[in-house]
């Protein structure tokens, strides 16, 4: 009677969503395994001011929730095809080449100009969508959920590695080291990351592998959704000055305007400080929301075209 699942009809299959229960929870442990080496590291750092623990500082803090996200997506959603390794290469490699390239095409392609925040969503758009075009060419069988992921990881890798980078400057100050600094930079970023890098080349991993059997090649889909995470990616990154001028455009007094006719940047004061931390952090939830919610309808629509 093999094959049969009894008086009740053929037995279900079960689906290449669901995580075995080898590695189920496994972005749990290496979470919190994460964020106590990286407490300890830092207290560490903090007892006997060697500056040599530095380095370990800024990786464990830029690599733990990258890394943790990736887990937790390649546990939920990959089917079998999706090996460990090819994560693992996705989010080194794909994240080295992303921000490699990314790196050597805005220094000789973008001047400052007001599109420098579309010109750097559109680079860095770009340069992870290569590296996972190019690191996922040989799979046979493709799916949006499993494009996502591996996207995801690329993303994650580059943004991990950004914000080591981040981390680093933030490091530096004309006062000397500032760890204060660099565990602001490390604790923000890391708070949004979710949000950022991942999340967009998600959803072009998403689109990408949308055509099942098909080979991987550019289509109208594919470039509208890399536009439209390019323009996401520019609201990200202007969510500062869009604040500002949002701030000054509703709080505004005439003192502050003499001061910027006179061409000095006038001190804000304590409720515009208030209003510009509430308005940033609305305007980059607001963006997240857009990403996921892309995502979320790529998702839908590649389930459709199985």
């Amino acid at each position: 009677m093999s094959g049969f699942g009894g008086p009740h009809g053929p037995a279900r299959q079960p689906s290449p969503y669901v995580a075995s229960p080898d590695r189920r929870h496994g972005w749990i442990r290496v979470f919190l395994g994460g964020l106590l080496l990286w407490l300890a590291s830092l207290v560490v750092t903090l007892l006997t001011a060697n500056a040599n623990l530095v380095p370990t500082l800024i990786l464990l803090g830029s690599f733990l929730v990258p890394v943790t996200f990736v887990g937790w997506a390649f546990e939920r959603w990959c089917d079998e095809q999706v090996t460990t390794e090819l994560v693992v290469n996705c989010f080194v490699t794909g994240g080295v080449l992303g921000v490699l390239g990314a790196s050597l095409l805005e220094t000789y392609l973008l001047h400052p100009s007001p599109y420098l925040f579309l010109g750097v969503g559109l680079i860095e758009e770009a340069a992870k969508l290569a590296a996972l075009v190019y690191l996922t060419r040989h799979l046979e069988r493709r799916d949006s959920r499993d494009g996502a992921v591996l996207g995801a990881a690329v993303g994650f890798g580059f943004a991990a590695l950004e914000t080591a980078g981040y981390a680093f400057n933030a490091l530096l100050t004309v006062r000397g080291l500032s760890l204060g600094n660099l565990v602001e930079t490390e604790l923000v970023r890391g708070l949004f990351a979710p949000l950022g890098h991942g999340l967009w080349t998600a959803i072009l991993g998403g689109v990408l592998f949308a055509r099942p059997g098909r080979p991987l090649r550019l289509s109208g889909a594919l470039l509208a959704a890399y536009l439209w995470v390019s323009v996401l990616h520019a609201l990200w990154d202007s969510a500062n000055e869009i604040a500002v001028m949002l701030t000054f455009l509703l709080t505004d007094s005439p003192w502050q305007l003499r001061l910027l006719q006179y061409g000095y940047m006038p001190s804000p004061t304590p409720e515009q400080v208030h209003l510009f931390t509430v308005l940033s952090n609305a305007w980059l939830a607001l963006v997240g929301l857009l990403g996921i919610g892309t995502l979320l309808g790529v998702w839908a629509r590649g389930r459709r075209e199985v």
